[in-house]
């Protein structure tokens, strides 16, 4: 059945806003007199968590038989390390807070920290990849909650396979086999972007293959570098062995696929040209891929364009490049009228003037 409501985790970070975070409910009844409205607020028992990718208590994948209920939303934190566990099945327009486990237990159980995202694993156990351990140096890996209980089990991976930095992993049980990519070095990133980073080893380049019922990691592929691969996707059918991980700071998409002798492959099929410009911290803006999402036909590859504010569509064919059909802006940086100007454009002839949503500009809304 269609989707009643919608939650989205809303932080206040870098707002000057002293206020705990909250997970919003929005109403997504086209019959409603509230449809696109915020119905709900459920604010955060502590300060400067920053609430990050929510993920579901128990397995529920696109070919799901309807037997598994939502009704636990599990809430990693990844400044503060805490663990939320948020009741949204007693009653899904008002959810509650019914499980926190707090960062000290973290710590001291996985050695990690800085906690990102989070899936259900087929054996009902909840896996939520990490970014470093409690100082903030790099330190990829994997914490397990128990399915039932939600409790903290422990780590997923052996302690000598901890690859150096995690942020997003995705993977095919069928194929037995679990894709993770990299982050950044927490305590560096923390500070905000530099571009001196860049040639300093802040940012990841490694896509890392696990086999899924050994938690053994079994590949690694260099993206390049400061390739930073952030999200992992792969295609939704069972029997697909392909995906796809997109790069924050290279604008690169790359395929993985299995190959001969059950080896897995990477190929670069979309790159996304940097812009020359005028009013920003570097001459060049890349382009930064803060998601991704295939269409549930496995037909279609939507990239979340950050700093350049456009959402683009690319239809997926097998043994071929992605093609690009579909584009539109709906916030960014290089939107006509702000402070930056496009110098040089590999790919517009002009900038895109600015969305306007019930009266309201889209500078800076960036591409969510």
């Amino acid at each position: 059945p269609r989707e009643e409501v919608a939650y989205v985790t809303c932080t206040y970070r870098s707002t000057c806003i002293d206020q705990p975070d909250f997970l919003a409910t929005v109403d997504l009844n086209p019959r409603s007199p509230h449809y696109g409205q915020v119905i709900h607020r459920l604010p955060m028992p502590n300060l400067k968590d920053e609430l990050h990718c929510s993920g579901w208590g128990s397995a529920c994948g696109c070919f799901d038989t309807g037997t598994t209920k939502r009704t636990k939303l599990i809430l990693p934190c990844l400044i503060s390390s805490r663990i939320y566990v948020v009741d949204v099945g007693s009653q899904c327009r008002a959810p509650r807070i019914c499980k926190m486990i707090e960062p000290v237990d973290v710590f001291w159980k996985c050695d990690k920290g800085y906690l990102a995202v989070t899936h259900s694993l087929p054996s009902g156990d909840v896996l939520i990849a990490n970014m470093g351990d409690p100082a903030g140096n790099g330190k990829g890996g994997f914490v397990v909650l128990d399915g039932e209980s939600l409790e903290l089990k422990g780590n997923w991976e052996n302690e000598c396979e901890a690859p150096p930095s995690g942020y997003d992993f995705c993977f095919k049980p069928r194929h037995n086999v679990l894709v993770s990519s990299a982050g950044l070095v927490p305590k560096r990133g923390g500070r905000g972007f530099n571009p001196e980073d860049l040639k300093k080893g802040v940012f990841g380049r490694r896509l890392n293959v696990w086999d899924l019922s050994c938690r053994s990691l079994t590949q690694c592929f260099d993206l390049g570098e400061d390739s930073m691969p952030h999200i992992v996707r792969f295609l939704h059918s069972p029997e697909a062995a392909e995906g796809y991980v997109g790069c924050a700071l290279s604008g690169a998409v790359f395929r993985f696929c299995k190959g001969e002798a059950n080896k897995w492959e990477v190929e670069e099929v979309i790159r996304i040209p940097a812009k020359d410009v005028s009013g920003w911290i570097m001459p060049k803006m890349p382009a930064f891929i803060a998601d991704l999402i295939i269409s549930p036909d496995d037909r279609f590859l939507f990239v979340s364009n950050w700093l350049h504010g456009d959402i683009r569509q690319y239809e997926l064919a097998r043994n071929c490049k992605p093609r690009l059909v579909g584009q539109v802006f709906v916030g960014g940086s290089v939107l006509r009228g702000g402070p930056v100007t496009v110098c040089r454009d590999e790919e517009l002839k002009c900038q895109p003037e600015p969305l306007v949503v019930k009266v309201s500009s889209g500078h800076g809304w960036g591409a969510a």
